[in-house]
């Protein structure tokens, strides 16, 4: 789940093909919620509130939401695989990655999630950071298949 639509036909092209490629190995959906509109008048916290509804309305109570944030667990590829395999053994309905929206995460969604994950100790923006998920998440699966993709 990504905050907002991006216009960057370049990333949709590369979200696409890791779409594909996700799909081969189990059901993905990839979902944008939507933004808040950005006004003169609107402020952080404002916006984090209103992609924070968007975000609850989204998200089943039985879904696992772990939240994309600097401030999360960091994993190597290898140890993200196995978090990954691991919520899969424990039949694990829908497991939700989060992308926020440039100001991050309201404190209700914060207070919903079941973990955060960090990408990076670097910022990047929240339209680039989606093309890093979605990778991790397909080197993920190959991991666990055993495929030459980590290392290749």
């Amino acid at each position: 789940m990504v905050v907002g639509k991006t216009n960057r036909s370049d990333l949709t092209d590369w979200i696409d093909n890791y779409i594909k490629r996700i799909r081969r190995y189990m059901p993905f959906e990839w979902v944008v919620v939507r933004d808040a509109k950005k006004t003169n008048k609107n402020n952080p916290e404002f916006i984090k509130n209103q992609e924070g509804i968007h975000i609850m309305n989204s998200v089943s109570p039985d879904d696992v939401l772990i939240l994309l944030d600097e401030r999360g667990k960091s994993y190597t590829s290898v140890a993200f695989s196995k978090f990954i395999e691991q919520k899969a053994l424990q039949s694990t309905k829908s497991l939700v990655f989060c992308v926020g929206g440039a100001y991050g995460f309201s404190e209700k969604v914060r207070q919903r999630a079941n973990g955060f994950i960090s990408l990076s100790e670097m910022t990047f923006s929240h339209q680039m950071i989606r093309i890093f998920a979605i990778e991790q998440i397909y080197r993920a699966l190959t991991i666990i298949k055993n495929e030459p993709y980590h290392n290749s």
